[in-house]
This record gives structure tokens, sequence and C-alpha cells, in this order.
């Protein structure tokens, strides 16, 4: 009897595979499939949706649970599945209770259904978990759900209202997975730069990770999951100027760089303001890299629209563009303006992505020649400080090795291999 996870979508998602898996194992679930879907795209909910008949079929006597945003927000379409045994909801999914009260086989799609209001959950009580499967670096979760409302985001409805999880109790978890040998550790949530306006003291992020770094010396590298950089404090900074510790590394969530286009998605910084929070990391921190998401098509976008977002990624330089082609979700405000057609969409996804592919190669090309601290990953896999790539060709995961980068196959870079780092 075993229980499987497919985790679709962010870090905070695989996190929190590990806490359901956990609470299906104390709730004495059998042979049973989990998967913790994704609602960020219609892509998202479509590849969960053939992922569950695959696992139908290769599991056909298993339990098959769904759970994740796109169960929470969509939960009659995965009810209606004749694969589905269960829907469980974003909170639902992490107690223990929700797996003992399943429903048996064959019952109608309505009895299928845990799925609570998601907007009345007001906190996020600290899931401890002993390590990540399949990880060398650990996540953390620090908040979930979100406060704000981009016109094309289903996020909040999937997650609720911003919620953080208190100080101690990260302190706590970081503790523990460095104890199970995890040195690298990434900080995860929705919103993550929201992170203690709930809170007693309102504590920040930037505060959060500080106190991580001085509380869990073990911690040999402490990074960040993606970023809202107009949220950023001034304890963030000082890491970015001070902290070895903390990896040169940031992920924004930009979205577009054309600011009519940033205003009718409803987001808070405009063009000049994310160039000036990277410029500023730039000077704070030399050699920093960034990645960042975007979004092509966005209902009304225009030729000049677009072409202003291609020059904003090629000015602030960024690394890594991960480029959502626009995808309409219901009930959103954004799926209610005049739409693009799909054809054009999808050029101009393919066009950034292209100008992304020019901009990574150019970031790997400004690497070859200089010195590296690499962790090394499954997959003969590793990635240095700035999160660049590296390949690790007969060296095991979960070393920091010294490498000198020797050249680039246009993904990953090359090295020779000095020796274990400190």
């Amino acid at each position: 009897m075993t229980i499987k996870t497919l985790t679709f979508g962010c870090r905070l998602n695989t996190y929190e595979s590990e806490v359901m898996l956990k609470a299906a194992e104390e709730a004495g679930l059998g042979d049973a499939v989990l998967v913790n879907t994704c609602a960020v795209t219609g892509e998202a909910v479509r590849q969960a949706r053939q992922a569950i008949r695959r696992a139908r079929r290769e599991n056909p006597d298993a339990r098959i649970v769904v759970t994740g945003c796109a169960a929470q927000t969509e939960r009659q379409t995965f009810a209606n599945m004749a694969e589905v045994d269960a829907v469980l909801g974003n909170a639902e999914k992490l107690e223990t209770e929700s797996y003992r009260a399943l429903p048996d086989f064959g019952v109608s799609a309505e009895e299928k259904l845990i799925v609570n209001d998601i907007m009345s959950v007001t906190e996020t009580a600290p899931q401890m978990v002993e390590s990540i499967d399949g990880h060398v670096r650990a996540f953390l979760q620090v908040q979930n759900g979100c406060d704000h409302r981009c016109t094309f985001c289903i996020i909040p409805y999937g997650r609720g209202n911003s919620r953080s999880v208190p100080m101690g109790a990260v302190v706590e978890q970081a503790r523990t997975l460095a104890a199970r040998g995890y040195r690298e550790m990434v900080l995860t949530g929705v919103d993550a730069t929201s992170y203690g306006a709930d809170l007693p003291g309102e504590p920040t992020l930037g505060l959060l990770a500080k106190t991580l770094l001085k509380h869990v010396p073990e911690i040999a590298r402490l990074r960040l999951s993606s970023i809202d950089s107009i949220e950023v404090d001034r304890h963030l900074l000082d890491l970015l100027a001070d902290e070895p510790r903390f990896m040169p590394h940031l992920h924004l969530s930009l979205q577009h760089g054309d600011n009519l286009i940033l205003k009718r998605m409803k987001r808070r910084h405009l063009r000049d303001d994310a160039l000036a929070f990277i410029r500023q990391a730039r000077d704070l921190r030399p050699g920093i890299a960034f990645g960042a998401d975007f979004i092509a098509g966005f209902p009304t976008e225009t030729d000049a629209h677009f072409e202003n977002m291609v020059r904003f990624a090629e000015e602030a330089d960024i690394a890594r563009l991960h480029v959502f082609p626009y995808s309409p979700r219901p009930g959103t405000p954004a799926a209610r303006m005049p739409q693009l057609d799909r054809a054009v969409v999808k050029a101009r996804a393919k066009r950034l992505r292209e100008t992304g592919e020019a901009l990574r190669i150019r970031h790997l090309d400004r690497m070859v020649g200089t010195t590296q601290t690499v962790l090394t990953e499954r997959g003969e896999n590793g990635h240095a400080e700035n999160f660049a790539p590296v390949a690790t060709p007969g060296l095991e995961p979960g070393l920091f090795v010294t490498a000198r980068i020797t050249g680039h196959d246009g993904s990953r870079l090359e090295a020779e291999f000095a020796g274990h780092a400190v």
C-alpha cells in the first residue's frame, strides 16, 4: 500500500505536498495518488486533468485525491471526473482528518467534495516537515494567500487572504531541516514580501531572513522564492549589501514592462519603480542575477506595449525570463477585457522567449572565467550562488564544490571542479 504525490506549480506546493503525504500517512490512508494542482493558467489546469487520467490508468485500484489551487477554484470540474475519488480544498489538504474522512469509491460528484471557503481561513498553522523529497535544498513556507487583486490572477481565490507563519515556527522548522542535512533553504509564499503584516509587531520578510541566519548558523545559503519588488524592506536590502549567506539571486513578479498595461493589470509598481529597484540591488550586490515573470498578450496589449516589455527585459538585463502566454481565468476582471487573437498571444510569447534566450546566453557568457561555489543536485546538475545552472558530471548530489567556469552549452555552465567548498 503506497501513497504517491503528483505536484504541479510553485515551490509552496512542493512544500505542501510533503505535509499532505505526512497527513495522509498519519490518517492511515491506503493505496492512493494525491494530485496537488496549480491554477495559474488554463494550461496548468489542463495538464492536471491529463495527469489525473494517466494516474488512473497506471493505478486502477488506488484512490485519486485531487487538491491544490485548481481544485479550490474549479472544484466541480475535478469532482465531475470519473477518475477522481475525492477533491480537497487548499486548507483541508493539510489536515489529517481530511484523509480519514475521504468517501468510498463510486460516490457522487457532490459527495467527493471536501472544499470549504478559503476566504474564511485567517491563520496559517506551522507545518513541520523533515525532508523535501527529491530536492537537495529545502523549502520553508513562511506565508500563504494574497491580499492583492491583480486583474489576471485567480490565485487569491485558491489561496485566500495573506497570512503569515509566526517567526519562531519558521526558525524551528529551519532547525529541523538543518538537522537533516539541508544547508540551502528557500523561503516560500504566495506573496512572500507581504510577510508579517498580520503578526504582532509586523515583522518583515527581511527581518525574518536576518533572524533565520542569526539563529540557524547551519544555513549556508538562504534564498527567496518569487518576490514583489515594491514590497522589499530595508532589512532585505541590508542582507543584499552585507550578508554573503544571502544568495545574489532574486526572482521578481514583474508581469510587464509597459506602464498602461501594468495599471490595467492592477500591479502596484510602474516600469521605473522596477528598474530603480534592480539598479539599487546591483549597486548593493554586484553580480546579482534576476529572474522575472512576464505575461505576453495581455488583453488590450498593442504592438507598442509589447515592445516596451521587450525593451524593459533587455534594459533590466534579466537573466531568466519566465514567460506566460496570457490565459484568461474565469472570474477575473481581465477575462472580461477585450481579448487578443490567440495566434498573436502565442507569437508574442515566442518572441519574448527568444529575447529571454539571448539574455540568458549573455548572462552565461559573462560567467565564463569566474570561480563559483556550486551546490550539486540530482541528474548531474547544480546551481551557482546566483542560481546559474552548472553541469556537474560524476558528482553526487548535496555537495558544495568550487568550480572554475570554462564555458557553457547554451543552457548550463561547464566547469572544472577544484574540490569541496566550505
